[in-house]
């Protein structure tokens, strides 16, 4: 029960919890990259639909669901020239902003209310991680994309 209410506030507090987050990447340097390449209103969307959708996508999604998510956002981001490393750090920033929010809020204050969480907190985790897992794979799909076009370009060239 604690999970459910825990998720229901997070999802009610999205805008505010994605302005707070757009704030934090703007002050981040390991951001900066993406910030330049990726419209700021999209990813306010992205990490928007995250934190407003939780409960869905904790407990509805199918781990297939959000590969095809995330690997076509993988894909899309290394097509907009945003490195790895600027995708994976914003990401960690989207989940720590997060863990604050639920700090701040005192969540987890008494003991109980930790262990009811904990369910919640490993799930997270397993997102988060899924969500990484799948961007890499789509930057190696665009990276071979964009490696099969350049070998097919050069045969075309030396014909």
């Amino acid at each position: 029960m604690f999970a459910f209410k825990l998720i229901q506030l997070i999802e009610t507090r999205a805008e505010p919890l994605s302005e707070g987050l757009m704030r934090r990447m703007k002050k981040d340097d390991r951001c900066a990259e993406l910030l330049r390449r990726v419209p700021s209103d999209e990813l306010k969307r992205r990490s928007h639909e995250i934190y407003r959708n939780l409960n869905d996508w904790l407990r509805n999604k199918t781990e297939s669901e959000i590969e095809e998510r995330y690997i076509g956002l993988g894909m899309r981001r290394a097509k907009q020239g945003v490195p790895y490393c600027d995708f994976l750090w914003a990401v960690s920033a989207t989940k720590e902003h997060l863990w604050e929010f639920m700090q701040a809020e005192g969540l987890f204050a008494e003991p109980v209310d930790m262990l009811g969480g904990m369910d919640l907190l490993h799930s997270l985790d397993r997102f988060f991680d899924h969500i990484l897992y799948f961007v890499a794979v789509g930057y190696q799909n665009a990276r071979q994309i964009e490696s099969e076009q350049a070998r097919h370009s050069h045969a075309i060239v030396h014909r």
